[in-house]
């Protein structure tokens, strides 16, 4: 006679208790990272901030969110890396000239990009309100530059390599905190500062294609032999790039691959529509505050900073969420579990930046940006909120791309729009700006949370 366990209340507790803490020592590297890079952010913040004269500080601010937006498809090339390399189920040797092929083309793109913003700088700059080319073509190169350095990061999140990851991530926080500051202490302005920061991310991209080869190495995908396309291997393959495959020895030499995915294309269009709206709703409010208020840029950009250091880690910590959910799914299961990691690790510094933003407002920005930046005091709680929002929002879309949902596409691009035109009607005034993004970040929560929802009514797991 057979007895079959039946797991007790208490076990299933525990089971699911011995899961979350698992869950955070794989993602807690990563948060750590995240923590330290905006560490580093706050530091460049405040010393910056009594370096250059409030308008220059204003301008900087503006040139990070051009940066931010440049950078978008970096996050979209993160959601298609992870999704095609995870449908390899397991080949990891016919991955690899995949990935060679697309770090070619990227390359291909990035010094395009860097030709055209040397070509059509002297018109995007006077059309930002700014009068030194040098600086919006460093930061577009820069990121560009990003864009490609996603590339291996996405590698090294598909194969789970969440510490070399981390490793990556304080990286590019150590060089940008060390150049951004030193070209601002020897006066080379704005222009320095952005220089600062393309010098930081093509070193970190050039670290970064050393970890994913290492990391490839390791999984068991040597490059192919030169004038070969073999996608089939003899290699073992590790347990963790194997969801759902029933044998460790089904890929053996001379036993064809399994069927590729089509969709990477599919999937790299619908991140870059989605991560692109993501990437209006953080910054637009001070795109536009540059033009409509330049008076007022200064101080907005104080709390500005402060407020969206929360999407920042949002961003780091979902490069865990993001292929968990992927393998989790392609093998038929959810990462609800994965999804609570997240956002335990979002709960405790969310609820730090709320606090003092409706607390000690105006001290916050005096002590750490000094007394010409708390103009914009009384914004500060709404757009802490506001980002706070846009962190949620960031997470679920990471897990909806991860899944293969559309739907969030058209949700984040109307919110995109209507944002757009929501802190423009503010006209340049910090309160109302702050009041006018919070209203949309907060409809787009109860959106992306209802779509959630859907996705996994239509597919019990």
């Amino acid at each position: 006679m057979t007895t079959r366990a039946v797991a007790t209340p208490a076990g299933a507790t525990a089971g699911r208790r011995a899961s979350l803490v698992a869950g955070l020592v794989q993602a807690g590297p990563l948060a750590v990272a995240g923590i330290a890079a905006n560490a580093g952010s706050v530091v460049v913040t405040v010393v910056l901030a009594r370096l250059l004269v409030a308008r220059g500080y204003g301008a900087l601010n503006q040139l990070t969110g051009l940066f931010f937006v440049v950078s978008t498809p970096g996050s979209a090339v993160l959601v298609a890396v992870v999704r095609k390399v995870a449908s390899w189920r397991g080949d990891p040797a016919g991955a690899h000239p995949w990935a060679a092929v697309l770090r070619r083309r990227a390359l291909v793109a990035l010094l395009a990009v860097a030709a055209g913003a040397v070509a059509v700088g002297p018109f995007v700059s006077p059309a930002l309100g700014r009068h030194d080319q040098v600086g919006v073509d460093c930061i577009v190169v820069a990121g560009a530059t990003w864009v490609f350095l996603c590339v291996d990061r996405g590698i090294l999140q598909a194969h789970r390599a969440y510490r070399t990851l981390a490793g990556n991530l304080l990286t590019e926080g150590v060089l940008r905190t060390a150049l951004m500051l030193a070209a601002g202490a020897v006066g080379l302005g704005v222009a320095g500062v952005a220089a600062g920061v393309l010098v930081a991310e093509v070193a970190t991209a050039a670290q970064a294609r050393r970890m994913a080869e290492r990391t490839w190495l390791r999984s068991g995908a040597a490059p192919p032999a030169v004038g070969t396309a073999s996608l089939t291997s003899g290699a073992a393959v590790p347990a963790a790039m194997t969801p759902g495959v029933a044998s460790p020895g089904a890929a053996t030499t001379g036993v064809p691959a399994p069927r590729r995915d089509r969709s990477a294309p599919r999937d790299l269009a619908a991140a870059v529509l989605a991560l692109a709206a993501v990437a209006v709703l953080q910054n637009v409010d001070v795109i536009v505050m540059g033009r409509e208020g330049p008076r007022a840029a200064g101080a907005y950009a104080a709390i500005s900073v402060s407020s969206k250091a929360i999407v920042f880690l949002a961003v780091v910590v979902a490069g865990y969420l993001l292929p968990e959910a992927a393998i989790r799914w392609r093998a038929g299961a959810h990462a609800l579990r994965q999804l609570g990691v997240t956002l335990t690790l979002l709960a405790g510094p969310a609820a730090a930046l709320v606090a003092v933003a409706a607390l000690v407002p105006r001290r916050f920005l005096s002590v750490f940006f000094s007394a010409r930046y708390v103009a914009a005091a009384g914004a500060f709680l709404p757009l802490a909120l506001a980002m706070t929002c846009l962190s949620l929002v960031v997470v679920v879309t990471m897990y909806l791309l991860a899944v293969g949902d559309r739907w969030i596409v058209v949700l984040l691009v109307l919110g995109a729009a209507t944002a757009a035109g929501a802190t423009a009607a503010a006209h340049g005034v910090p309160g109302a700006t702050a009041g006018a993004d919070l209203a949309v970040e907060a409809a787009l929560v109860v959106a992306g949370g209802a779509e959630m929802v859907r996705v996994h009514r239509r597919r019990p797991v």
